[in-house]
Order: structure tokens, then C-alpha cells, then sequence
């Protein structure tokens, strides 16, 4: 399965925009150039979350983001693949979310203020 196979040409899966994703099986990452203005600390760090979870676990994983501007994390295997374990996959993922909540509430908000235009009330 190819990293094209993880997203379409719009750069979406399911009706979601597509931040980044990386594919075990042909060991690729993929980050959206539509948000290149993305600090580069931080795409790095987008990096090595989704590398370190399909190094861990397998699969294909992605970050995307909802019509609303909320963060989605996704993780799933190649139907062929056996040996993926759904469980350590959630487990993780429920890791990611906790661990990382500030960096996704930033992400959050740099949607919704740059991609949506809403206004953030200080």
C-alpha cells in the first residue's frame, strides 16, 4: 500500500484534511504541503509522533483534521496485515492524545483561525 493510498488527490480521507500520516508498510511519511506555514518545530514533532506509533504498532496512521477544526488521530491496518494488534494501536493513541493535548489544541486553533478564519476571543 502505497502513501498515496493513505490519502486522495485532496489531500483527504473520509471527508477530513489529511495534517500529516505515515505508512508502515512502505515505511513513508506524508505531511500536507497545504500547511507548510506549520513552525518547523512542530512538523518535526508531528514526525516523529506518527513515525514512533507505526515503528511501535504497524499501520497506517494519520492526523487530520474535522470540518470543525478538531484533530483526529487514526489508526488502522492493511487488510492483509494479521499481525497488527488493534488493542496496543488504541492504547497508544489514547497516549498521544493525553500526551500531546497542548500541541492539538494549537494545531486546533491555527485551523480554525487560519483554514476557517473564526475569530479567537481572548
Amino acid at each position: 500500500m502505497s502513501e498515496k493510498n493513505m490519502i486522495n488527490d485532496n489531500d483527504t480521507v473520509e471527508g477530513r484534511i489529511v495534517l500529516c500520516g505515515a505508512n508502515s508498510y512502505d515505511q513513508k511519511y506524508y505531511f500536507n504541503p497545504k500547511f507548510e506555514k506549520v513552525p518547523e518545530s512542530i512538523q518535526k514533532d508531528l514526525h516523529i509522533i506518527a513515525v514512533l506509533f507505526t515503528e511501535e504498532v504497524g499501520g497506517i496512521f494519520t492526523i487530520s483534521f474535522e470540518d470543525d477544526g478538531e484533530i483526529r488521530l487514526d489508526a488502522h491496518p492493511d487488510e492483509s496485515d494479521i499481525m497488527y494488534d488493534s488493542v496496543s494501536a488504541g492504547l497508544l493513541l489514547g497516549e498521544i492524545r493525553k500526551n500531546r493535548a497542548e500541541l492539538f489544541e494549537s494545531l486546533t486553533a491555527y485551523y480554525k483561525v487560519l483554514i476557517l478564519g473564526e475569530k479567537i476571543e481572548l
